[in-house]
């Protein structure tokens, strides 16, 4: 009779302990997880609820806590954060979908103009665009013109935009629409001219003289292009983008498609300077929602050092009397970046050229006063005088970055700017260094879409086949640790989202990819080849 009492006693001391296990949505097992804390510490085991980080530990401790109906065993293979692209064209990149023929990897602009008459005789449409297509890419690296587009398309205007997004190549048939001709002028821009005649390429400003009268899409084909967009970007890990330069329109579909369940990725919209986004939006103070932030006024300072409009303090090395192009006015500037403080939102500036980035960093500087938590933003600080790396930390100004521009630009960024320049261009060690921290992202469509391959570029600073032998400018390599870092809990930081999400911690959102391999420990090769097994928002499978 004891004895049976003793084991009915056990019996229920052992249902008590399991009624006691919080029961939860998910609970993830057998992982190697780096949570990207401030210890960089690693765990096996987490547990989600209610769509956010619950407990994280060693396996034993949180099976021992807590039980779900979603167990899922990670194999033994690597979790990370949600990755977080701080810079991209998220809705450009939806629409280059549905309308752009495809030009990147063209190797001369014959197989531009074969690409382009197969994507018309599939598509049709009145106006023949494209994307990404890269003179420097090309056997002779020149611009090209529009006679062979005027012969191919003399009935359809035809619109090709250069792969920084910083040039556009057209027939007759475009320049006739937007009325241009050799003696169209207009600031911050530049109609290139030959014998006498627009050769058909466009710099910077001058690309919106055609631009304004291409068909936009409709409500329904946005939605389509942003969610084909959210499909790419989760199957390469993507949890968070920071969309650069949208417009009303686009900001109230994406917090409509949130709304609906439609839209699951996590969007910081940086605003393009119109005066709707500051009615609607600055003037009312920042707008935040579960996935939806809109905090930010995005400038530009001046163009790209591919097409020659990044503005420098000196003529290009390799176009004497040409020093780029100034986008807007300083009286255009100051308006805005006292609009911005006057209502707590954040200014980020695309700044190319030694010249483009002193502009800002000065302007930043005569409102920020010192040191501050305003979060001011440098998009790109792609070539930095070297007086003027010491601001960014003097004034509190955030460096963000695309590490792949680098490997995508040192075949030929030497010529632009010369030998002694080119030390203070990519300098993303440096950089690094002002603050502590910085934001890395793609530029995606300028740049690929993948994350990893900004680990890749970040890290190792070579091309895929692994030139240069030791890297580019190798001492300015960022750390495996910086660069994951870069890429998920500073990217949060950059948009004042870094107690919400950006690593593994209890309380945050519960955003994570599970990659099949260790980034902090393998070699090129292996990181360049990682596979994306599954990506994960708020404790949903989404990849």
């Amino acid at each position: 009779m004891k004895n049976i009492s003793f084991s009915i006693l056990i019996l229920s001391m052992f249902m008590v302990s399991c009624t006691q296990k919080e029961n939860v949505d998910l609970i993830i097992t057998n992982a190697t997880i780096y949570t990207v804390d401030n210890k960089f510490s690693k765990a096996e085991s987490f547990a989600v609820a209610e769509g956010k980080i619950k407990a994280v530990g060693n396996e034993k401790d949180i099976l021992s806590k807590y039980t779900s109906n979603n167990m899922v065993d990670a194999k033994g293979n690597w979790v990370y954060p949600g990755f977080n692209d701080a810079h991209c064209h998220f809705n450009g990149y939806g629409m280059n979908l549905l309308q752009y023929a495809d030009l990147r990897g063209t190797e001369n602009p014959e197989q531009v103009y074969e690409t382009l008459k197969k994507h018309h005789k599939e598509f049709g449409g009145e106006w023949i665009l494209g994307r990404s297509w890269d003179q420097n890419d090309w056997e002779v690296k020149e611009f090209p013109d529009k006679e062979k587009l005027d012969k191919l398309f003399p009935d359809n205007p035809v619109y090709l935009v250069r792969v920084d997004g910083h040039a556009g190549w057209c027939n007759s048939k475009a320049l006739e629409i937007a009325g241009i001709d050799a003696t169209t002028k207009i600031s911050g821009g530049d109609v290139l001219i030959k014998n006498g005649k627009p050769t058909g390429v466009l710099i910077d400003n001058a690309m919106g003289l055609v631009t304004k009268y291409i068909p936009g899409p409709d409500k329904g084909q946005q939605e389509k292009g942003l969610l084909a967009a959210q499909k790419n970007c989760f199957a390469v890990g993507l949890t968070s983008v920071t969309d650069c330069g949208v417009g009303k329109k686009t900001v109230l579909l994406m917090d409509g498609l949130h709304k609906e369940g439609k839209l699951k990725m996590r969007v910081n919209a940086m605003l393009s300077p119109s005066k709707e986004n500051f009615e609607h939006f600055v003037k009312k103070g920042v707008y935040k929602t579960g996935r939806l932030m809109v905090s930010t006024i995005k400038l530009f300072a001046d163009g790209a050092l591919g097409s020659r409009g990044a503005l420098m303090l000196e003529d290009y090395s390799d176009d004497p009397g040409n020093k780029g192009l100034q986008i807007n006015s300083q009286g255009y500037y100051d308006e805005i970046c006292q609009l911005a403080i006057a209502n707590n939102y954040i200014v980020a500036t695309h700044c190319i050229g030694d010249g483009g980035n002193r502009l800002m960093l000065d302007t930043y500087g005569k409102f920020l006063k010192g040191k501050n938590d305003r979060r001011w933003r440098i998009e790109h600080a792609q070539v930095v005088h070297p007086d003027d790396f010491a601001k960014f930390a003097s004034f509190s100004i955030v460096p963000s970055i695309q590490a792949t521009h680098c490997t995508s630009d040192m075949y030929w960024a030497a010529d632009r700017v010369g030998e002694k320049r080119i030390k203070g261009a990519y300098a993303y060690q440096t950089l690094l260094n002002q603050l502590g921290w910085l934001a890395n992202g793609t530029d995606f469509p300028v740049e690929e879409i993948d994350p990893l391959l900004t680990f890749y570029a970040s890290v190792f600073r070579v091309d895929a086949k692994g030139w240069p032998e030791g890297g580019w400018q190798k001492e300015e390599a960022l750390t495996r640790e910086q660069t994951l870092r870069s890429m998920t809990i500073w990217g949060a930081k950059a948009s004042f989202e870094e107690n919400e999400k950006g690593s593994i911690e209890p309380g945050k959102w519960a955003d994570f990819v599970i990659l099949d391999t260790d980034l902090i420990e393998a070699n090129p090769g292996e990181v360049l080849n990682a596979k994306v097994l599954s990506t994960w928002v708020a404790g949903e499978k989404v990849f």
